[in-house]
Parts: structure tokens; sequence; C-alpha cells
């Protein structure tokens, strides 16, 4: 019996991880992250949870990468931490995946990288695989088909259906239009772009635009982008070598994917137009160009240093231009339009998404969605990689492209699908959550700690110190209170003056009881909220600390 299990990705846009498994044989697809939301505070990453696979790691026999994005790939390091099985991926991705298992010291995992190529065929016990090119906005993507005892299995990845690309990059219509024709029993498909009618923008349009403002400013220009958009940094290449202008790349993630994509001949950058930063002050402003990081508001990334002056070798003045490439990732608004305002402060130029067609989704629109349907012609259909509207709008669409409805599957994360004689039923769910990374913690933040998180940032903190004596229960020292974030004492100390009667109030009812401490300890807390939310409607985190002497 086959079975198909989502562990990440049907509800959320990241956190990528399927597993398909036949038998005694496990495969995962993926095995991506997610950015913290607004509540997570702290947080550095959100990862799928594991527990389903290491509780089968027997089982598991390799991971399939489908390319090279952190949704699809930046959980690998953490899953390698408990369990090494062979990854099989293109060279980009695999030069990626290299470098962050060097990040987080896996010695050794490097040998479990296999590299495979469009085209190529894999076999892993009943499974055959054949990988198939798709056009994304990162180089060397691919889509799989699955060769399984039930069925022919394809699985898009992240794609588009674009005419102009990147040289190599198209994705290959003709491999699942073969597909279509061999019978399709289940299609995963892409649903990020499923709300954008008609088809995705050409990148000749978008290098058009950027050809205009490039050629067009008069100083500096600073292009931020994504560090694996790759065919975007060939375009801008493109623009600006038959012109007076030196390139400079700048930013730790986008100079490692540019070395890595030039040693793999999928990016090509002359020599006499690439300078290095320690050169920028050797030739006029018009004649410069930086590509960087930092196009969603990164606190760290060059372009936010940029922004407040931080930037050791790069100060943004004005004259310069600085062209963001790139969609608004939700979430990252507000801390883009932080360093859009900090740049506009210093008399800067900046062109961005709303205001300019400066950037082309790497995600297939409407239509695309629909050609990719026609294409594979499958029984069945489930949409994957959105949030549940994308996921719902796109089974709609499946409907309307002649899908029977009740072959359209909407699932969630942990949802078992089975196929038996090429039938399709839901037996049931897995256990799945998200795991969340902070720090060199994995998984020991969960929603408490959040909540008390939250609780701090909005709240405040007061601290209660008392000391008593142990024999007559008579106060040595205190009640003292101490308040962060709390109140401003010397505007309203009155507040933690009265609070201190009520401390004192409450001492006295236990002054002749037994294990004092314990019982102050337990009734402050609470008795303090009340007041506190009474009087100024704010409920802060209380921590009283007892000690008896």
């Amino acid at each position: 019996m086959l079975k198909i299990i989502p562990l990440g990705g049907l509800g959320e846009i990241g956190l990528n991880m399927m597993v398909v498994e036949y038998a005694d044989t496990m495969i995962i697809i993926d095995a991506g992250l997610m950015f913290p939301e607004d509540y997570m505070l702290g947080v550095d990453y959100v990862i799928p949870d594991m527990g389903y696979i290491l509780q089968n790691k027997s089982r598991l026999k390799a991971i399939l990468i489908t390319h090279a994005h952190e949704d699809h790939i930046g959980a690998l390091p953490y899953l390698f931490k408990e369990i090494n099985v062979p990854v099989y991926g293109t060279p980009f991705a695999l030069g990626i995946i290299t470098s962050k298992f060097e990040e987080h010291r896996l010695t050794g995992a490097s040998a479990f990288l296999h590299t495979i190529h469009p085209g190529d065929q894999l076999e892993i016990g009943p499974f055959v695989f054949k990988f198939i090119r798709v056009n994304h906005s990162v180089v060397d993507g691919v889509g799989i088909a699955m060769y399984t005892p039930e069925g022919l299995i394809v699985h898009t990845g992240d794609f588009k259906i674009s005419n102009t690309t990147i040289e190599g990059m198209k994705t290959d219509e003709g491999a699942f239009i073969q597909c279509g024709d061999e019978g399709v029993l289940l299609l995963l498909s892409d649903s990020t772009n499923v709300e954008r009618e008609g088809r995705t923008p050409s990148d000749e349009h978008v290098s058009n635009t950027l050809k205009q403002l490039i050629h067009s400013s008069p100083g500096r220009v600073i292009v931020a982008l994504f560090a694996s958009n790759v065919s975007r940094i060939q375009q801008i290449v493109n623009i600006i070598k038959d012109g007076k202008r030196k390139i400079i790349i700048n930013g730790r993630s986008i100079e490692l994917s540019v070395r890595i994509a030039k040693e793999l001949g999928l990016l090509k950058i002359p020599n006499e137009i690439e300078i290095g930063i320690n050169e920028i002050d050797d030739y006029p402003d018009e004649e410069i160009l930086i590509m960087t990081t930092g196009s969603q508001g990164e606190p760290m990334s060059a372009l936010a240093r940029m922004s407040t002056g931080m930037h050791k070798q790069i100060k943004a003045r004005d004259n310069d231009t600085v062209i963001l490439s790139s969609k608004f990732i939700p979430g990252n608004e507000k801390a883009i339009a932080k360093i859009i305002n900090n740049l506009f402060r210093k008399g800067v130029n900046v062109i961005y998404e709303k205001i300019s067609d400066i950037h082309v989704s790497g995600h297939a629109f409407k239509e695309e969605l629909i050609m990719m349907m026609e294409m594979t012609r499958p029984k069945y259909f489930i949409p994957i990689h959105g949030e549940y509207r994308h996921l719902y709008h796109h089974a709609r669409l499946a409907e309307a492209a002649g899908i029977g409805k009740e072959n359209v599957m909407l699932l969630e994360n942990g949802d078992i699908i089975e196929f038996s004689g090429g039938e399709a039923t839901l037996p049931g769910k897995v256990g799945t959550s998200r795991v969340l990374v902070d720090g060199k913690g994995i998984g020991d933040v969960g929603r408490s700690v959040l909540k008390e998180r939250r609780i701090l940032s909005e709240e405040g903190l007061v601290v209660i110190n008392i000391i008593i004596d142990e024999e007559t229960g008579f106060i040595i020292f205190g009640p003292e209170i101490v308040s962060k974030g709390f109140v401003f004492e010397t505007e309203t100390g009155h507040i933690l003056e009265d609070a201190k009667c009520i401390i004192l109030e409450i001492i006295e009812d236990v002054v002749d009881m037994p294990h004092r401490a314990e019982l102050l300890r337990k009734r402050l807390p609470g008795a303090l909220r009340e007041y506190f939310n009474f009087t100024i409607k704010r409920r802060p985190v209380i921590l009283p600390f007892i000690l008896e002497l």
C-alpha cells in the first residue's frame, strides 16, 4: 500500500516536507523551514515536527530535494543531527546544502550528498524517480515523476511556465506531457500564486525595467535581491556588461550563491566588470553597481546596515539609487518599510515592487496551473505549497479544469492518503506540529514560553523581594518592588506603594501559618495581578522572591 504524508507546507508558506512510503521503504521530498511569525518572539526558525520520521528511521532510504530555497532545504541540517541517509539534489542545491552542513559543523555529512540532473532516473526500493526541469526563481529546480507500484505520481516542485528565462532553465513541458500520456495517478502541484490571474510576467519585461532604471541612475546603483536568484543576477550582469559600470557582490549569502553558480557554469560574470568591495573608492559613483542582500528587511543584512550607517565599507548617501528587486514576503512588510524609510532619510532614491515592475514571481499564476493539469491529466489532485486559502482555491480550480470533485483532495499537514488498486482513501493522521528553533535550542520553546514572552513584551515584569525571619515571621527586608517595562516609577510610584500595602496584608494573614514562604509565592502573584488589572488594566508577569532567614 502506497502512503503519502505531508509533514509541512500544506497550510503555510514554508516547512515543505513530504513522506512517500511503500512497504519497508520511506522517501522524503524536501526538508524546509519557515521564518517565525510575529507572535514567535525570540524564535530564529521554525522546522517541521520530525517525530514520525524518527520513529520510522529504519525505513528511511533517501531524501530528494527539489531546489535550493530555505523553505525546502533549511531543516535538513536539523534532520541530519538525528539521522544520516543519502540526499539527492541538483548541483546548485547540493552546493548550498554543503555550506549549511559546514555551518552546523556536521562533519562528514556531505558524504551523503548525491548529484542528480534533470532527465536522470533513480531507483530506490520499489520506486523509480525521474527528475524534470522546472523554471523557478532559483536555478536548478526540478519536479519529480514518481513511478510507484500503485501508479505514476507527479510532484511539480515550485514552478512557473515562462517563455523567456535563463538559458537551459525553462520548464520541460514535454516531460510533463509525456507523464500525462503514460497516465498520472496523482498530481501534487504548487499553489502559491493560485490567486493571481493570467500568466507570470516574462523575465524580459523585468529586464527592460531594470535596464531603464540602471542606465538612468546618476550615481551608484544598489540592487537588493534574494541571494539564490541567480537568473536575476545574470540579468543585471547582462545589462551592465557592455556599459561602464563595475559590479560588486556584497553579503555573505549572495557571495556564496554567486561562487557556487559560477563554479557550476550557471552564472557568467566577465572578470573585467567584477571588482571587490575594497575597490569601491577607486571608481566614480556613476560606475558602481552593488549587488547585495536585505530585500526582506533582515536586520543584519548588508542593506539594513547601509540604511543605518553601520556598514563598514558602504555608506548610503544622496544620489544613490536602491532597487529592491524582490517580492515583499508577508510578515516582512514592517521591516522592509523601516529600511526604505531610513534610506529615503539619507537622500537615497528607493525603487520597490509597489512603484515599479522590478520583480517577477517564481511561482505559476492561475493559467499556468491549469496548463500543468492539462499536461499531466491526473486522476487525483492534491494542492500543495501554500496557506490554506491557496490550497482551497487551487482545489476549486482543479474541479473547474475537469478533475472530478471526488478526486480533488484538500489535505493538511499530518493527513495520510493511501492508494491501493489505484483508489485513494484518507485513513487518518500522524502527529505533526511546528518545532521552534531558538538559538541552540530545538523544540524547547513551546506555547507557554511564547505566551510568557508576549506578556513580558506587552505587559512588563514586576519582581517582589522579601526576606522574613524564619522563627518570628517578621519582615527583615522589604517588601521591595522592582518593575521593568511596566510603569515609570517616578510618575506612577503610588501604584507600587499601594501594591506594597497589599503585600503586607497578605504577609500578615500567613505570618502564623506553616510553610508561610510557599503560601506567599502562591498568593502574591494572583492578588497583585488582580490589583494591577483593576487600577491600570495591565497584567504583568509577577515573580515573588521570598527568603526565610
